[in-house]
Parts: C-alpha cells; sequence; structure tokens
C-alpha cells in the first residue's frame, strides 16, 4: 500500500517499474494499492499491519489461507 504526498500523481504500473529499476524484479511488488488515507500507526510510530489486513479478512469465516 502506498499512500501518494498531496498533489503527487503515480499509478501502480508506474511505482513497479520504479522499483524494478532499482532492485531485482523478483524482490518488487506484484501489485500496488494507492490509498488517500494515511497508514494506521501504532504510539511507537509503526505500521500497523493487522489493521492495514482486516479488509481481506472481513468476508473469511476463519483467518487462515
Amino acid at each position: 500500500m502506498v499512500v501518494l504526498k498531496s498533489g503527487a500523481k503515480a499509478s501502480p504500473a508506474e511505482l513497479i517499474e520504479f522499483c524494478k529499476t532499482l532492485i531485482a524484479g523478483y524482490k518488487c511488488p506484484r501489485s500496488v494499492e494507492i490509498s488517500e488515507t494515511a497508514l494506521p500507526l501504532s504510539g511507537a510510530g509503526k505500521v500497523l499491519k493487522r489493521e492495514l489486513r482486516k479488509p481481506f479478512w472481513e468476508s473469511r469465516e476463519r483467518r487462515v489461507s
């Protein structure tokens, strides 16, 4: 997930291509989500990954893939 700065524009394909210029192809993300809202942070300033995963698990009965 990517949060763009105000006024910045980028497409998921552009971001993936940019990554390929900096790192090996197998390390590049296969998909990119662009969000307008800030990432959820803990009190220590770390990204709360469980909050990012919530929409994926809402429609599932069990949290096992």
